[in-house]
């Protein structure tokens, strides 16, 4: 009762509580669109750089030029800091854009000499090499579910190999797939170390340039008679554009919104996007032994995010 003898109404929720669980629901949304975006471009690569019928070095170069020159643009507009805080820093990024060189012309080689299940599956088995590399470079012990996932990952890679010879395409495949997983993680490692002391526009900036100009003697030693076109050149920009500028800001932006667990379950389901992509615009139809390989792989890639997210919501 209050002091005229009316009764009081109940309690209703504070309205700033309310206002912040909207903002809350919205941004959260906000997130889990980006990342599936990200993802949806990031399976879109592979598929893109088989469709240009390019060599795998000239798919690399025309990505990151198209890819350097957006964030250059985007550095320029936000006033980025580009310079180095030491020669060490700079020796790192340096070394940090051949090895994107690396990656990125044995990710596309992959899918050239295979096709694009394969080759993104391959990719896949990077946690079984980040498991490897954090111990040694970051002095992390590694948890329980990422070692679990690296063991998994064994099998499913077994798997996409049909037979052990150089002879076989899908085993070269597999070879050149690894290789971009390795140098994924590698990549991975240490891009974790110089993130916290400079902005991801600036590090990809760095390593996009810098892989440029390692990829730049490939035009005078592979044959461009033609290879060049209208067609070839509206691929590359949307696969250095959309493919990499845009699904590289959407991931970071959503990681503002969501956690980085729930993104990492998302993004690793960028096999599936590509295999999709190219039953749809190839008519690639992945056999069932690589599909069977295919699940081992997202399933332990799925793992350590959807261990540390059900951590999370448990505390």
């Amino acid at each position: 009762m209050d002091n005229t003898g009316r009764a009081r109404a109940p309690h209703a929720p504070h309205t700033q509580e309310v206002q912040e669980g909207i903002v809350k629901a919205v941004q959260r949304r906000r997130g889990l669109v980006s990342v599936n975006l990200a993802t949806l471009f990031f399976g879109l690569a592979g598929v893109l750089g088989k469709l240009s019928g390019l060599p795998a070095p000239l798919i690399t170069l025309g990505r990151v030029v198209f890819a350097g020159a957006a964030l250059a643009l985007w550095a320029a507009s936000a006033r980025t800091p580009l310079r180095p805080r030491s020669r060490r820093d700079l020796g790192l990024l340096t070394l940090q854009g051949v090895i994107l060189a690396l990656h990125w012309t044995a990710f596309f080689q992959a899918i050239v000499v295979s096709n694009v299940a394969i080759g993104l599956l391959a990719f896949s088995s990077f946690p079984l090499f980040t498991a490897a590399l954090e111990p040694l470079l970051l002095r992390q012990r590694p948890r329980l579910a990422e070692i679990v996932a690296a063991i998994l990952i064994l099998p499913g890679i077994a798997l996409l190999v049909p037979r052990f010879s150089l002879d076989n395409s899908a085993t070269r495949g597999v070879l050149w797939g690894l290789l971009a997983g390795a140098t994924f993680a590698l990549l991975s490692v240490v891009n974790r170390s110089l993130s916290s002391r400079y902005p991801s526009v600036t590090i990809s900036l760095y390593q996009d340039s810098v892989a440029a100009l390692a990829l730049l003697p490939t035009v005078f030693l592979l044959p461009l008679g033609g290879v060049f076109n209208v067609r070839t050149l509206l691929i590359l920009a949307a696969l250095g554009l959309a493919c990499t500028a845009l699904a590289h800001t959407l991931f970071i932006a959503s990681l503002r919104d969501i956690t980085a667990q729930l993104a990492s379950v998302i993004a690793a389901l960028e096999p599936v996007w590509g295999i999709f992509f190219a039953w749809l615009l190839l008519a690639e139809a992945p056999s069932v032994r690589t599909l069977a390989g295919g699940a081992l792989i997202v399933a332990a890639a799925l793992l350590p995010g959807a261990v540390a997210l059900a951590q999370r919501r448990a505390t």
